[in-house]
């Protein structure tokens, strides 16, 4: 079945496509997600460290019977060398439970995004040391 010329040429006619005002918003739509990505991407980095600290605190620990005191200054040090600023180590819960001592970081961190807008977002890292 072949088509005619008018056919042809009606088909080759049709728009199709994207208009620059369909761009525009795209662009900022996307721009958007990504800006969000890079001003919440520290924040997360920086939550990787507190998580790895707060971890190898429990693996440094688990099954020594460590005191507070011993856990806290582990807490300290490493935060030192892993550059943590938003949370200090006093910020850091050691609690006594039944199986040996919980290690708690529990913070919120605040990015400014566009304005007066900003992310909050929590983070709460345990790890339970045994004795």
């Amino acid at each position: 079945m072949s088509l005619n010329y008018l056919e042809k040429r009606r088909i080759r006619n049709r728009q199709s496509g994207m208009t620059t005002l369909g761009l525009i918003i795209l662009v900022v739509f996307v721009g958007l997600f990504a800006f969000a990505g890079i001003r919440l991407s520290p924040v997360y980095l920086n939550y990787m460290k507190v998580a790895g600290v707060v971890n190898g605190v429990a693996e440094e620990f688990d099954g020594a019977n460590a005191s507070r005191a011993a856990i806290r200054s582990s807490v300290s040090r490493r935060f030192d060398i892993e550059s943590v600023g938003v949370i200090t180590a006093r910020d850091v819960k050691v609690t006594k439970v039944t199986e040996g001592h919980e290690v708690a970081a529990t913070y919120s961190h605040e990015a400014p995004f566009i304005a007066n807008v900003s992310f909050l977002v929590h983070f709460d890292k345990r790890a339970t040391i045994r004795r």
